[in-house]
């Protein structure tokens, strides 16, 4: 188990498509559902005709959490949905998600910082789980 400055991501023993799909199933137990899907890989290569390994943004959504925040700071949707990557690299696949207290922490509004530490430790637990 790897922690970015402001991600936390495994490492897992699954296809990237698998891991997609264990994600996705993961995320909807936690509460999650995932408002966008962008494959970055895809658009690349449409838009500038460049080959990278596989890559996918997930927009995971609590809708719970999302309504108390945007109840406490109406900007924040600035910074919804929370972020999760499924992507391979030299053959390995990863999985990642956004610490929402890292990207929270520059708004400064403690009731914010208590919902992105809840939002967290879900998704911690959603990375640790596949």
């Amino acid at each position: 188990m790897n922690k970015a400055d402001y991600g936390y991501r495994k490492q897992v023993k699954l296809s990237f498509s698998e891991a997609i799909t264990k994600t996705k199933a993961e995320l909807k137990k936690e509460g999650f559902g995932v408002l966008t899907e962008i494959d970055i890989k895809t658009t690349l290569k449409s838009k500038l005709d460049v080959d990278i390994e596989n890559y996918i943004i997930l927009g995971a959504c609590n809708p719970p959490a999302a309504y108390q925040a945007l109840s406490s700071e109406l900007e924040i949707g600035l910074m919804l949905p929370c972020n999760v990557i499924v992507y391979q690299k030299d053959d390995n696949t990863y999985v990642s998600a956004i610490l929402p207290s890292i990207a929270m922490a520059m708004i400064g509004n403690n009731e914010l910082s208590e919902i992105a530490t809840v939002i967290e430790e879900t998704l911690k637990r959603v990375i640790d789980k596949i």
